[in-house]
């Protein structure tokens, strides 16, 4: 009978031991295009942490922040995911994110006051951190230096102002070849209201003073870069991706683009390609540029959220990292590559930065965002003129934000 019982209790306490030992499974969601940076965290954050696994789902870019809606409706979001970060403050407003603000302070790894302020005040709503951006980004002038020199362009003066795109870009265009001199993202989604807005600040509008002089002039030159035919007219249903890969091919000139890109072009792209400031619209305008990246956000349904802080930490302690192997400025300013890839594009785009604007934070982004979104798209369809289409979005604005 004894040693019935102490078999039962070694049975007993293995059991129990396997219980303890078993690893916490953390549900990821996470936005990786064109790099795979959360699957690779994740590898080598569960080879130091073996009794965190992490399942992670990949996720559209364009669906993401209606399937986060309804995800943390309906319970069954995910312990950590990502959204674009002017959604941060959309969804936090909701009361359904955990607050990370005295994680972030009591942490011994990450250091508040070396963040890059863009990108944490874009995840911050109402005084509190609701998101952990993974790093920080923004939008260049990309051109391909061999069709400059074939052209007669001399490609270290890149244009600088809105009149030099448009002559540069008609010397760069060949219809033969369909070959256009410029193209941008017009798509209706994010993306357009990303690339534009820096067309609009630079001229003197914002997001909430979208149907400023400066604004109308800013949709007109896009309006009239298409009508010229020296943009290509696949500008309403090209996203950033595919108009990088356009770029690639050979088959545009310039492109707007952010810093994301930098690896994928240094490994595809076959000719001399080289990377400027944003234009202006004048000389002596200000610089505008947009403020982007992606924010990892825990849900307060997570039944594990010291887990997932403790991987957000991980990515922090790398970010040093970030430019050679993913092409974006750290979260953490402090956190300079020795030796950048791209010395010359790292230049600009940490210029750029500086002049980087975020979008909002307000809880009504994405219906302010698609009022802008419809006004690019029915100019440039002609259905109505920009500034007709941009008073329309202005009032929609006006009543979302007041």
């Amino acid at each position: 009978m004894l040693r019935k019982l102490l078999l039962g209790l070694v049975f007993s306490t293995a059991a129990t031991s396997a219980v303890v030992a078993a690893p916490v499974t953390l549900q990821v969601w996470a936005l990786d295009e064109p790099v795979h940076f959360t699957e690779n965290m994740a590898k080598e954050f569960e080879a130091q942490n073996p009794d965190i696994k992490l399942d992670i789902k990949l996720v559209n870019f364009a669906n993401i922040l209606n399937d986060t809606i309804r995800a943390v409706s309906t319970n069954t979001a995910p312990d950590l995911l990502m959204l674009d970060n002017p959604d941060i403050a959309s969804v936090a407003s909701h009361d359904v994110l955990l607050d990370l603000s005295d994680r972030i302070a009591a942490s011994k790894v990450v250091d508040a006051k070396n963040f890059y302020p863009g990108p944490i005040n874009q995840s911050t709503w109402n005084g509190k951190i609701y998101g952990f951006p993974r790093g920080g980004n923004t939008l260049g002038l990309y051109y391909n230096a061999d069709l400059f020199k074939a052209a007669g362009l001399d490609p270290a003066k890149p244009p600088q102002t809105w009149d030099e795109i448009s002559a540069a870009a008609a010397k760069l265009t060949d219809a033969q070849k369909r070959q256009y001199g410029f193209g941008f993202s017009a798509v209706a989604t994010e993306e357009s209201t990303f690339q534009f807005l820096p067309w609009a600040q630079s001229a003197g509008g914002d997001f909430n003073a979208i149907n400023t002089d400066g604004s109308v002039r800013a949709l007109e030159f896009w309006q009239k870069l298409v009508d010229d035919k020296v943009a290509t007219p696949e500008v309403l249903v090209l996203n950033q991706p595919d108009l990088g890969s356009q770029f690639i091919a050979g088959n545009i000139a310039m492109i707007v683009t952010g810093c994301w890109e930098l690896p994928r072009f240094a490994n595809e792209v076959k000719f001399d390609w080289r990377v400027a400031l944003m234009p202006v619209e004048k000389a002596g305008a200000p610089r505008a540029s947009a403020l982007g990246e992606l924010a990892y956000a825990v849900p307060k349904t997570s039944a594990h959220p010291d887990e997932a802080f403790k991987f957000l930490e991980y990515i922090y302690a790398q970010s040093s990292r970030d430019w050679n192997e993913y092409g974006w400025l750290p979260l953490d300013q402090t956190a300079t590559p020795k030796d950048p890839k791209w010395p010359e594009a790292y230049a600009v785009f940490a210029e750029q930065m500086k002049y980087a604007r975020g979008r909002g934070p307000s809880p009504e982004w994405p219906k302010v965002s698609k009022a802008i979104q419809v006004a690019i798209q029915d100019v440039l369809t002609h259905k109505t003129d920009a500034k007709t289409a941009l008073d329309t979005a202005q009032g929609t604005i006006d009543g979302l934000i007041k």
